[in-house]
């Protein structure tokens, strides 16, 4: 929602980077940061802790802090009887990741905003999530929880240490996971996928029931399976559920751009704020379908989420991608700007296209929304043909007429108050969606393509400049004061920056990915147990809190730990530094052992253990760099979706071509062999290379086999 005045004098946040720490400016309460001045007051007033974590893109958090904090009368209860503490879960994923895991033990709730408890060590000892400010519904008012809070520290103080001292040993237990060692086998991707499918919901797609999440790493890990062994019901589970989300109402039908989740199994009501971090993992699962489905809805889904995120969430004069989009505007607005009601569709149609808008978007005099139940979420109920055989009429032209009223809806939209965007950069997430474009550019072809290599590329760089140190590896937020990255915004980092070398053969790249790396093995790896924890050994104290973590789980982005071993196995397999390849079967082996228990959850790691049973396929192109017979080549390599598949171009007349000191020995090996002006295609993997190809046709014939066994790890 932004940054509100109010005519309520400002309190310390005033200054915050965060926006959503700002919006708090106006409140009646004495808010701290996350930091040293907060324990040193908490512990010099002998107080307990009040912790607030929420973000700028939550509603409930916005509603907490219109009922309760801007309330005076509570207000007054907190300032006399806590330290208070706000925190931006998107600014302090590492503060968040503790505390959900300490107040999921206690009350068994996560999520936002959450509601922390704390000693003035900042040991967690009671909290929960929302709390309304009265007594509701079975849930206690905050008013009532706050008066009981500081009653027992005052007189159950004793009590309230010793919980506090064993939830943290607990948290400390569960984070770094340890008895979770075990051998590393392969079937680990078997179990990981029985477990999938049982939980696929045949008839809407997607995985469990409501709320529905899309699960972007689950649906990369079927994909790949059914390229590996054709099995049919795994296509049927990936194109149903990636069809459904993008025909329901968890897709802005109008924008482009994936809501965060579902409320529904259906896909039809979403909660309504878009993630950066949602949309670039979505992206590629797309693009991905589309280049195994041929299924052009896919690609058009595609499509619309670049659009989006060129028009509302990127700088596209700069470089770098926003952090999210909001939900609604102002608390009555609970997604009302995203939906519409029969009359306001009416008014910006003509009558022959709004019966035929109607019709494909059920939109009716009542609608899904319950808090306003004249408001239709839109979503695609019929398609075209349907339409038009309900109408009398000719299916082309229902599918321009549904064009076009689209165009009007959406300007008429526009002239809506628009949901807040924050405009900060996280650096993990843009790294992420720097991998999606650079993706995007390979597989989309010249035009849309180009122009995505070229925004992911200007942003790869503005990180370089503006977040990375040879010291530090990458800051979490670009601009502003530094903010210590975490292991998320490395990892993400390193893959993106070897995307963008095997996009532009530039050494710059590669270089900062492996130092990077090496700084990720100095700083952050568990060098006797396997694994990375998610901040450095050199890391200022955290707080109350200060366990050593190692982030594995799917939630929200894929889990640190396994996208580190990613990157692992692709250095290795430029490399051949055997540092790589034995760090990333030891963390393989750090998780080995309830890595079938997560199953969806951990499907990231299900890829990372794939790549590496397997190895990287690197495909170098060859040629002029005007060689039709090359572009051929590029386009059939680039038209096959094989995980861990890299497509490099190399020119003889180029700017690389002399860059050839970052290609993997196999292909240093094999280049001299080749005249660099013929367009041929070599493909290898480990340490061996198959014989050159200037046949597209075979070229993509042995990429869709994977490659496999003629080429392996010698």
């Amino acid at each position: 929602m932004g940054v509100r005045l109010s005519s309520q004098p400002e309190n310390r946040l005033k200054d915050s980077v965060s926006p959503y720490l700002r919006s708090a400016a106006h409140q009646p309460i004495d808010w701290y940061e996350w930091g040293d001045a907060a324990f040193a007051r908490a512990k010099s007033e002998n107080k307990p802790m009040l912790l607030d974590i929420g973000a700028v893109w939550c509603h409930w958090c916005h509603v907490i802090d219109r009922e309760s904090y801007e309330s005076t009368e509570i207000a007054k209860i907190i300032n006399e009887n806590f330290v208070a503490v706000k925190v931006d879960r998107d600014e302090r994923p590492d503060v968040d990741a503790r505390y959900q895991s300490a107040i999921s033990a206690l009350s068994g709730q996560g999520g936002w905003p959450l509601t922390g408890f704390l000693l003035p060590d900042g040991k967690p000892f009671y909290g929960g999530t929302y709390f309304p400010p009265d007594d509701q519904g079975g849930r206690p008012g905050f008013r009532r929880v706050l008066l009981a809070v500081a009653d027992s520290y005052r007189n159950k103080r004793a009590d309230l240490e010793r919980a506090a001292n064993s939830l943290a040993d607990a948290v400390a237990q569960a984070e770094t996971f340890n008895g979770a060692r075990a051998k590393f086998e392969l079937s680990v991707v078997d179990a990981q996928v029985q477990s999938i499918t049982k939980l696929f919901d045949i008839r809407n797609g997607g995985f469990g029931q409501s709320p529905k999440f899309s699960h972007a790493s689950a649906i990369e890990l079927v994909l790949e399976r059914y390229q590996e062994t054709k099995e049919k019901h795994l296509l049927a589970m990936a194109e149903t559920t990636l069809e459904k989300m993008a025909r329901g109402g968890v897709y802005d039908q109008l924008a482009g751009g994936f809501h965060r989740y579902s409320v529904d199994e259906r896909w039809l009501v979403p909660h309504f704020e878009k993630m950066s971090y949602d949309n670039s993992e979505l992206l590629k699962n797309y693009l991905h379908g589309w280049q195994v489905t041929q299924n052009s809805f896919l690609r058009e889904t595609a499509e619309g989420i670049i659009g989006w995120v060129n028009e509302l969430l990127s700088d596209q004069h700069s470089g770098g991608f926003y952090a999210s989009q909001d939900a609604d505007y102002c608390l009555a607005d609970d997604g009302d700007y995203f939906t519409w009601t029969l009359e306001e569709v009416r008014e910006v149609l003509l009558p022959a296209e709004a019966r035929i808008i109607e019709l494909y978007y059920d939109i009716e005099a009542r609608g899904e929304m319950h808090h306003n139940p004249a408001k239709n979420v839109l979503w695609v109920a019929r398609d075209p043909g349907a339409i038009a055989k309900t109408l009398g009429g000719d299916e082309t032209a229902v599918r321009l007429t549904v064009a076009r009223a689209k165009d009007k809806m959406l300007a008429g939209r526009l002239r809506r108050i628009t949901p807040y965007i924050d405009t900060t950069m996280y650096v993990s997430w843009n790294a992420m969606f720097v991998s999606a474009y650079l993706e995007a550019a390979r597989i989309l072809g010249r035009s849309i393509g180009d122009n995505c290599r070229d925004f992911a590329l200007k942003t790869m760089n503005r990180m370089l400049e503006e977040a990375w140190t040879e010291d530090k590896g990458f800051a979490h937020r670009i601009g502003g004061p530094r903010l210590e990255g975490s292991l998320d915004d490395q990892v993400f980092s390193v893959i993106a920056l070897l995307d963008a070398y095997e996009t532009t053969l530039n050494p710059r790249y590669f270089r900062a990915a492996q130092r990077t790396l090496d700084y990720l093995l100095e700083y952050y790896a568990d060098a006797q147990g396997g694994g990375f924890f998610d901040r450095p050994s050199n890391a200022a104290p955290l707080g109350g809190l200060d366990v050593r973590r190692k982030p594995f789980q799917d939630s929200p982005t894929p889990g640190a730990n396994s996208v580190a071993i990613t990157a692992l196995v692709r250095i290795h397999a430029f490399t051949g530094d055997e540092r790589y390849y034995n760090f990333a079967q030891k963390t393989l082996e750090a998780f080995a052992g309830i890595a079938p228990q997560y199953g969806l959850f951990a499907a990231t790691y299900g890829l990372a253990a794939l790549l590496f049973a397997r190895h990287p396929m690197q495909v170098l192109i060859t040629g002029r760099a005007d060689d039709p017979a090359a572009l051929s080549l590029e386009v059939a390599a680039n038209r096959v979706f094989r995980l861990g598949k890299s497509v490099m171009r190399f020119t003889a007349t180029g700017e690389n071509g002399t860059m050839i000191e970052n290609l993997p020995e196999a292909l240093k090996e094999t280049l001299p062999h080749l005249q660099a002006d013929k367009a041929v295609a070599v493909i290898c993997a480990g340490q061996s290379c198959l014989p050159p190809t200037a046949d597209p046709a075979q070229l993509t014939a042995i990429l869709e086999n994977g490659a496999v066994g003629a080429v392996g790890r010698s």
